[in-house]
């Protein structure tokens, strides 16, 4: 199995959906795939297929423009979860999608999902919750209004397994983030990071996970008891233990 933990594996900002080559991520990806893959997007929302529908269709018209056009494309969402082990074993790329991460969790959960990644030889690109959610304890760092002061919203999940590392994406928006009246990393991320390891991506950076090595490309940060500090600059590369 091949990695990729990434923020967005797109331009931010861009009118459409491009991938993003910034920090070698599209050269790798297409050293790793093989020509037309065959590809599976998992939904974050089980019962959202319109929106999941939209989301999978950017990415795939990114990845054929990228020159990786899908020979396969298929969704697993609520509607056809009982097909997943049929659908994970005939695809070349499984991707994870972004949204809401409780939500994706529960999800990932009913469908056994863990259980059935133990043996895919192909590549799984996470996005943004679908990253979060592929470490084997996922923090849910809270996102909607309320979540934060609700004592019965659960900030730690169990995850995939497929990683030890916690990411917290998108950081060059939600750095400013203000959630129910606290900001949402001094206030609250911070707070929670006391006995615990996170990793702060920008859309652009991701990590790599191949033969049991992990790279970290592109700017990143780690937040650990309280303490943020710039781990790595926009293309540099950092060959790196999880268990830092």
């Amino acid at each position: 199995m091949i990695l990729y933990l990434t923020s967005s594996p797109c331009i931010d900002g861009a009118d459409r959906a491009i991938l993003n080559p910034a920090n070698g991520f599209v050269q790798r990806l297409k050293a790793d795939l093989p020509q037309n893959p065959r590809c599976l997007f998992i939904a974050s929302s089980p019962e959202d297929r319109p929106r999941t529908c939209e989301f999978g269709s950017h990415m795939f018209l990114a990845f054929a423009e990228a020159g990786m056009p899908f020979s396969d494309y298929r969704i697993l969402d609520g509607q056809n979860s009982a097909n997943a082990a049929e659908l994970i074993e005939q695809s070349d790329l499984i991707i994870l999608a972004g949204g809401h991460v409780p939500t994706q969790n529960r999800f990932f959960q009913d469908i056994r999902l863990q259980e059935l990644l133990e043996e895919y030889p192909g590549v799984i690109l996470g996005i943004s919750a679908g990253s979060m959610n592929c470490a084997a304890l996922v923090y849910a760092q809270p996102e909607v209004p309320g979540e934060s002061l609700d004592p019965d919203y659960h900030r730690f999940l169990p995850g995939l397994g497929l990683t030890k590392l916690r990411i917290l994406p998108h950081y060059q928006k939600e750095r400013h983030m203000i959630l129910d009246g606290q900001r949402l990393y001094e206030d609250i991320t911070y707070y929670d990071s006391y006995a615990h390891t996170f990793y702060a991506l920008p859309d652009g950076s991701y990590f790599y996970i191949h033969d049991e090595h992990t790279l970290l490309c592109g700017r990143a940060y780690r937040l650990r008891n309280g303490i943020l500090e710039l781990l790595t600059e926009d293309n540099e590369m950092l060959p790196f233990p999880e268990m830092l």
